[in-house]
């Protein structure tokens, strides 16, 4: 189903509706009496029941009413009723036959459109169309079936007539051609017996299952003996005019048409019933109330705000209407037809019966179509298309003919000396009888137009050297001149390289004259300038001289007056020095030993990194509280230093690891291994991957994580590959193939996430009781990411709802699967495929999972 184009989910549900099909025919009925004496019916195992509810989604007590009342409306007023055990067994049947048709037209339709051509430019189509013929059992088993698929068989044999031996008789009338007419068998008076809209086998049919009060097959038979009783091709054993009366081999029961083909027996039992095969509304209602998508849409009558108090059509009415498109589609094609002959009654092969073949051969009217095709014209052609086909031909037609186009014709054939018992002229057309003159026809014109591409061909190559000639005589013109060109230029290059090297020398002598002359006037001024220099050197070192001396007197004076007070200050201070000695040494002391202590430490302190926990120890007892004091003054200073490094992206990865580590460290046992791993949330790269583009205009917020997990089956605990999308304000899942939407998720719907506290990546999303989002119930889903995902979830959803989402990790915890609650629940096992651990639906109540 998925070469064709169907999605998993289509698929899927297919699935599920023949599965509802099958089990319809499990359920079974048990009479039961009201207190009022009637009889009414009741389902004997509900459990099949209730099988068949959780396949279409449809509630139990609705569809189980649906089985066992019957409502019935006129104007304004409605009638419900019991069904007897009968009754339910037809709404049962009913029921199955109608899911299982609209479920066949439907992949019809669907497998139609997903094959049909896209382009938009109108194409031929050739359609082929396979009938199987007519069914003819013995002993009188032809009943309803057989007699609507041989109405089929009697209006493609009309609709052949009319194309093959009546239009082709008729066209050659209408041309004007001479023509003896043939005479051929025409059954439009057998169709006409069937779907006549008043006196029709069909339409008495259908008056029969509309009368009121009681209705049989004999009342129906009755009144065919009635209306076609002067019908030819219409026999029973009671009709006036029947040729059998007194052939009792013709049971009461049953009539007889004599088709195109043969005589039919059919057996008039069961065709009220099978006319009919109504589907009450009830059912119909309560289809259209499924939460099945497919069901819903198949049975669109049981909306109620469409309601309808007509009669349905019956089977015979489709089926005619059915027939009558087919005829409608046929007559605008131009049809071909391929008989088959059946050689024997056996199926064996190298078996010839005679007389058999020649009776298909009659009734299929090869004999009149042979004696049509004898006698008549093989080819046929319009002048305009035939002219502009064979114009070639002839000098006087060709290139162009600007008389009428049949004395175009005229004149080609003229030329081409054709018998004329080989061809007629008719008022619009050219006929050609034998195929031999058509061929041969074919055959001069693809000579002809073999002459006509040998000439094409000496033209262009004529052309062609020409033009080659041509482009090389305008070549030769380019590169003489350019040659020439090129030599002016090289001539010219070399005058012009010969004066600039005189250029050169003669400016050189000139320049050296000069630099001559401008050295000898720099040597006198350089001459006087030193002359100059020493003198004031000398001048200047006298001074310097005379100046040190008497800097070197008062500096004498000062360090003499600066010893003489010194003394007089020592005189002083050693009357009090004693007493204050101690002190001051210990003060002394004490800041050199502090001094050293810091100058070690800064030779000693450790790495900047704030999980270094290296630190000197100290040196004195009574630095004891210094030292843890600057060691966490030292370890506050190197963490805000290694926090300015960061940048928002980075602050809120780690701000995202501190919320899991709140929220998992110590309780889920695959916490420590994500410790080590970055949070990089789009693990798909949606907005870089070409085949996610209709994903990515699909969501029009930013993505917070995009990841693949597998979304685990309420039905069974299989695994499915989905995308799982975190937005701002939606969660989303998507088919990880296609990039289609699956899903969407208001995060103001998600109340709870569950999770085990082992070491596996199972967590369930709960969902708002009462949402849109919940009509399917819970998620499961399996990730390699899941301590990642639950953060953003609940960092996300904080920060939309402003409420903090629920976080429960337990090894056993309910989920909500359609209208059931699930234990999850959690096991130590064995596992086949190594390390991956596997979920396991074991009954309606529990599903496993199975951890290593």
């Amino acid at each position: 189903m998925q070469i064709v184009g169907f999605m998993d989910h289509e698929a899927e549900s297919v699935l599920e509706v023949v599965a509802a099909v099958l089990k319809l025919g499990n359920i079974e009925f048990k009479p039961e009496s009201r207190v009022n004496g009637l009889d009414e019916s009741k389902i004997k195992d509900k459990n099949e029941l209730k099988e068949i509810c959780e396949l279409t989604g449809i509630d139990q007590s609705v569809l189980e009413r649906a089985f066992s009342f019957r409502t019935v409306e006129a104007k304004q007023e409605k009638v419900s009723t019991t069904l007897n055990v009968a009754q339910a067994y037809y709404a049962r049947d009913a029921l199955a036959k109608n899911l299982y048709s609209r479920l066949f037209s439907w992949l019809v339709n669907r497998i139609n459109e997903s094959i049909k051509a896209q382009t938009k430019v109108r194409k031929k189509v050739m359609g082929v169309l396979d009938i199987y013929g007519f069914e003819i059992f013995e002993n009188a088993d032809n009943s309803f079936e057989q007699f609507i698929i041989n109405y089929c068989n009697e209006k493609l044999q009309q609709i052949f007539i009319e194309l093959t031996l009546k239009e082709e008789q008729e066209e050659y009338i209408r041309e004007d051609i001479e023509w003896t007419h043939i005479d051929y068998f025409n059954n439009a008076i057998i169709c006409d017996l069937i779907e006549n809209n008043t006196n029709g086998i069909l339409a008495m049919l259908d008056e029969e299952c509309l009368r009121p009060g009681t209705v049989t097959d004999e009342t129906f038979l009755e009144k065919l003996n009635q209306v076609c009783a002067t019908h030819q091709h219409f026999e029973s054993r009671m009709s006036k005019c029947s040729r059998f009366l007194n052939d009792t081999s013709l049971p009461h029961s049953c009539f007889r048409i004599q088709h195109y083909a043969g005589k039919v027996l059919y057996q008039v039992e069961g065709f009220v019933d099978k006319n009919n095969d109504l589907l009450y509304r009830d059912l119909s209602q309560a289809m259209w109330k499924a939460s099945h998508v497919l069901i819903k849409s198949l049975f669109p009558e049981g909306n109620p705000a469409k309601i309808n108090l007509k009669r349905p059509p019956t089977a015979g009415s489709q089926f005619k209407a059915s027939v009558a498109t087919l005829m409608k589609n046929l007559q605008t094609k131009n049809p071909n037809y391929i008989r088959c002959i059946k050689p024997n009654d056996k199926k064996a092969a190298h078996i010839f019966n005679e007389a058999l073949v020649c009776h298909q051969i009659r009734y299929l009217g090869l004999l009149e179509n042979v004696r049509v095709r004898r006698a008549g014209y093989a080819f046929r052609q319009a002048y305009e298309p035939c002219l502009e086909r064979y114009k070639m031909l002839c000098k006087q037609t060709w290139p162009h003919w600007k008389g009428p186009a049949r004395s175009g014709v005229e004149v080609l054939f003229n030329e081409l000396e054709i018998p004329v018992e080989e061809y007629s002229f008719g008022r619009s057309k050219i006929f050609i009888r034998n195929p031999r003159t058509l061929f041969k026809l074919e055959d001069l014109r693809k000579q002809r137009l073999e002459d006509l591409a040998t000439l094409i061909q000496k033209i262009y190559r004529g052309w062609k050297c020409r033009t080659h000639f041509l482009l090389m005589k305008k070549s030769q013109v380019v590169i003489a001149a350019w040659y020439r060109r090129y030599a002016q230029q090289k001539r010219y290059q070399q005058i012009k390289s010969s004066a600039l090297v005189i250029q050169s020398y003669i400016r050189g002598w000139k320049a050296r004259k000069i630099l001559r002359e401008l050295k000898h006037q720099k040597r006198c001024q350089e001459a006087v300038t030193t002359i100059a220099a020493y003198w004031h050197g000398t001048q200047a070192r006298r001074e310097l001289k005379r100046l040190k001396e008497e800097a070197r007197r008062k500096h004498a004076v000062a360090v003499i007056w600066a010893y003489w007070l010194g003394l007089k200050v020592r005189r002083e201070y050693r009357k009090f020095f004693r007493a204050n000695a101690g002190k001051k040494i210990y003060e002394f002391t004490l800041q050199r030993i502090v001094q050293k202590y810091l100058l070690e430490m800064k030779s000693k302190m450790p790495s900047l990194s704030p999980i270094d926990k290296n630190w000197p120890s100290r040196p004195y007892l009574f630095l004891d509280s210094t030292h843890k004091e600057l060691k966490r003054i030292f370890h506050l200073w190197r963490c805000k230093k290694y926090r300015d490094q960061f940048t928002d992206q980075r602050k809120l990865i780690y701000e995202e690891k501190l919320e899991a580590s709140e929220l998992f460290k110590d309780k889920k046992a695959l916490y420590p291994s994500s410790v080590g791993q970055p949070f990089q949330g789009a693990y798909l790269e949606i907005n870089k991957n070409p085949k996610y583009k209709k994903l990515k205009d699909a969501i029009e917020e930013k993505i917070i994580i995009a990841e693949a997990v597998n979304k685990i089956n309420r039905a069974n605990g299989k695994s499915t590959s989905r995308i799982f999308l975190l937005t701002n304000n939606n969660l989303l899942l998507a088919d990880q193939k296609s990039g289609q939407i699956k899903s969407e998720v208001p995060l103001v719907d998600v109340t709870k996430v569950s999770m085990s506290s082992q070491n596996d990546g199972f967590f369930a999303v709960h969902l708002k009781e009462g949402s849109e989002a919940a009509s399917k119930g819970d998620f499961l889903f399996s990730s390699d990411h899941l301590i990642e995902m639950a953060t953003k979830l609940y960092r996300t959803t904080l920060s939309q709802t402003k409420q903090k989402l629920n976080i429960e990790i337990s090894d056993e915890f309910l989920v909500q699967f359609r209208q059931d609650k699930v234990c999850v629940k959690f096991i130590q096992g064995n596992q086949k495929n190594g390390s991956v651990p596997t979920c396991k639906r074991k009954n309606n109540r529990l599903l496993e999972v199975a951890v290593p």
